[in-house]
């Protein structure tokens, strides 16, 4: 048995290959097992990733379903867009050799502003945690070596705290609730950022996924510092008040949405921060004494009363949450 396997309570292999999901069971194969599995273009014919791409759009945009209010400054199709090609990139492995993968990353690339940011998300505020989230999907897609992305991430750069990490540029300031209604929703001119305020570990996680996921960024100073910060971060409340729980650290979705400790950590040791670093190894023991005898983990250790909280939807997700899970494991044990 692989070493990075001898470090669980139990093998999460198994339940993994018998899931009954192909897309999963071929990356468990892939990632885990190091077998040849064959082109990955064979997932995209799957029946779940074909229902996907039948509701997208001509320009490659996916449409925001019905909704009573809408608010004409917020780019809907822009944030369905966005939740729709995560789970073709993350779960089904496309690229930009797909047509429709190709078709959704150019309307993602479409609502780049000049600055460099992808913009919509907040009406016309900046989105750096989005901004950030968005290009990982595209770099995963094939696009790292795009001009376009090399604007993102000198954008990204500029848009750093003093102390080298993100925040949400609205929250560096003291709005009350109808003010941010207001910028995030409506057409203002965007906030800049308080740089002197902390940063935010919720935005610098989905920020930090851009650099981890790309070769040259994530061996850049910049990341670097922003991963010690994160990890830094491990288990506490944010510094600010959206999304601010020390919860949400073992809250986990997947495809990658917020931040939490397995997205943070799938970053952070893609760009090099070691399992021995004290925060790191407080976090892979933490995966350790919670695993489930099953080998799979829960998608929701927040708790409501004395239950945790995880719906049949959350559930269904164990398995993928799992996989993410082991292939850190795997990357800092070998």
């Amino acid at each position: 048995m692989e070493s990075w396997r001898k470090q669980l309570k139990y093998d999460p292999i198994p339940p993994l290959l018998s899931s009954g999901n192909e897309a999963l069971k071929y990356f468990a194969q892939r990632d885990l097992l190091g077998e040849r599995v064959g082109p990955v273009s064979r997932l995209w014919q799957l029946p779940e990733a074909q229902k996907i791409l039948k509701k997208q759009h001509a320009d490659g945009s996916w449409p925001r379903p019905a909704s009573k209010k809408k608010q004409s400054a917020i780019n809907y199709h822009l944030i369905e867009t966005w939740k729709q090609f995560r789970f073709l990139v993350q779960m089904y492995g496309f690229d930009k050799e797909n047509p429709y993968a190709h078709r959704a990353a150019e309307y993602l690339f479409s609502c780049q502003t000049e600055e460099g940011d992808i913009r919509g998300m907040l009406a016309n505020q900046y989105a750096t945690y989005y901004t950030g989230a968005i290009m990982s999907l595209l770099i995963k897609a094939g696009y790292e070596d795009d001009a376009r992305i090399e604007k993102g991430f000198r954008w990204l750069l500029s848009m750093r705290q003093d102390d080298g990490g993100w925040s949400v540029p609205m929250i560096t300031h003291k709005l009350d609730r109808k003010r941010w209604l207001a910028l995030s929703s409506q057409y203002f001119e965007p906030v800049q950022p308080n740089r002197s305020k902390p940063f935010s570990h919720g935005a610098t996680g989905m920020i930090l996924r851009a650099f981890a996921t790309h070769k040259r960024y994530r061996q850049s100073e910049a990341a670097r510092t922003a991963a010690e910060l994160l990890v830094s971060r491990f288990f506490q409340p944010d510094a600010y008040t959206s999304y601010k729980a020390a919860s949400y650290w073992v809250k986990f979705q997947y495809p990658f949405w917020w931040n939490n400790l397995v997205a943070a950590l799938d970053s952070v040791s893609l760009i090099g921060v070691s399992r021995d670093d004290e925060n790191v190894g407080r976090a892979l023991s933490w995966f350790v004494d919670n695993q489930e005898e099953c080998g799979l983990w829960k998608t929701s250790y927040v708790k409501e009363g004395d239950k945790e909280k995880e719906n049949a939807a959350m559930k269904g997700m164990r398995p993928w949450v799992s996989l993410a899970i082991c292939r850190v494991f795997k990357r800092l044990y070998g």
